[in-house]
């Protein structure tokens, strides 16, 4: 039993989805408000991101689908906004940036912003039903695809005519958008490439000896040489575990000893003295950052749901434990529903602002709790 659960559910219904409906948009210029001050207030920030566009769709997609009467009208607005204001045509696709007032920033095409886009779409269709997220789906990947492909044809430069180092961080959250697209449509074409990108994870991301998921590489696909390529992320190993777990579960997909593997590692070397989990670590374990914000926490609620389904593990502690991590460190704050988002190693916060992008984290990891919590009563 989930002794978090009740908590879990009283901050999402009576406490996030209340604040962050209320404020969160941008009711004079459409969108949502990129991000607060410490108190609450509106922070006046000139930009936003169509990352953050595409995960407030989300959230409040999925809260519509966990019951919350407002969220799809909040989902909407989102989707209106970032089809409306952020889309530059079918020859340049969506912008990275766009104003307060939806004017366009930068149109450069990026990774992973094209990424959430995607994962926004894919939420709201499920939410909604409307045919024309898939529509608007479809353009996304093309984008993708005609504008960001590696010359190597494996993979994705993060944003338009880059020749720096490859990232493995935007190709996870393709994956993760193209496989919620194919739950919500069947269409095999996101099926397909949530399968190039597993590959690409096996063949080149994961290390099986050390366990360890690499962030940077070269443009040849090898590992970013000196630090760079020894640096880890685990709350980016407790990620990929659950998304390789709905690879799993969706496509059929075996990667069960890379799921233990990244855990395994995660558990081992990316936990800290405070039971948080730490934001950096080498790859021999050595801690380099031992601060940690709200979403590697988060992704550790959501491995330890992963190796649940995967192993029978039972998830109790792990959940309870992170949970009750987020809401003593993070959560507990002022307005309910807000967040202080990083801490250093001693606890000691270090946030100045509230940012929408990280309730992305939460409220997933919060939905796959109470998930399997309703299969772990007594």
């Amino acid at each position: 039993m989930i002794s978090m659960a009740p908590a879990i559910r009283k901050w999402l219904f009576n406490d996030a989805m209340p604040w962050w409906t209320e404020h969160g948009l941008d009711r004079q210029h459409g969108g949502y408000v990129e991000q607060f001050s410490l108190d609450g207030t509106d922070n006046g920030a000139t930009y936003k991101r169509t990352r953050v566009t595409g995960r407030q769709i989300y959230v409040f997609s999925q809260a519509a689908l966990l019951g919350w009467k407002d969220g799809a009208q909040a989902a909407e607005h989102g989707f209106h906004f970032l089809t409306r204001r952020c889309w530059l045509g079918e020859k340049a696709g969506f912008a990275r940036t766009v104003t307060r007032a939806g004017d366009i920033l930068d149109p450069t095409p990026d990774l992973y912003d094209l990424a959430f886009a995607l994962f926004g779409f894919a939420w709201y269709l499920r939410a909604s039903g409307d045919a024309s997220a898939l529509l608007w789906a479809h353009r996304t990947l093309d984008g993708i695809e005609t504008r960001l492909r590696h010359p190597s044809g494996q993979g994705y430069r993060h944003e338009l005519n880059s020749s720096e180092s490859i990232q493995q961080n935007p190709h996870m959250h393709l994956i993760e958008a193209c496989l919620a697209t194919y739950a919500s449509s069947k269409e095999q074409r996101f099926a397909d490439k949530a399968v190039e990108i597993a590959d690409l994870f096996r063949t080149k991301f994961y290390d099986p000896k050390s366990q360890t998921l690499c962030e940077i590489f070269q443009d040849d696909w090898s590992r970013a040489s000196g630090e760079a390529g020894r640096r880890i992320e685990p709350g980016h190993q407790f990620e990929w575990a659950w998304i390789l777990s709905s690879a799993q579960a969706l496509i059929g997909l075996n990667f069960e000893d890379e799921i233990r593997g990244l855990i395994e590692f995660g558990e081992r070397f990316g936990i800290g003295e405070r039971g948080q989990v730490r934001n950096i670590v080498r790859d021999d374990g050595v801690p380099i950052n031992s601060g940690s914000r709200s979403w590697p926490n988060a992704e550790r609620i959501k491995a330890a749901v992963a190796l649940y389904e995967l192993d029978g593990v039972d998830p109790t502690h792990a959940i309870d434990t992170s949970a009750q991590h987020l809401f003593s460190n993070h959560l507990h704050h002022t307005p309910a529903g807000t967040w202080i988002d990083e801490f250093d190693e001693n606890g000691a916060p270090l946030s100045t602002l509230i940012p929408s992008s990280s309730l992305y984290h939460v409220v997933l990891a919060f939905a796959e709790a109470l998930r399997v919590a309703a299969r772990l009563k007594p």
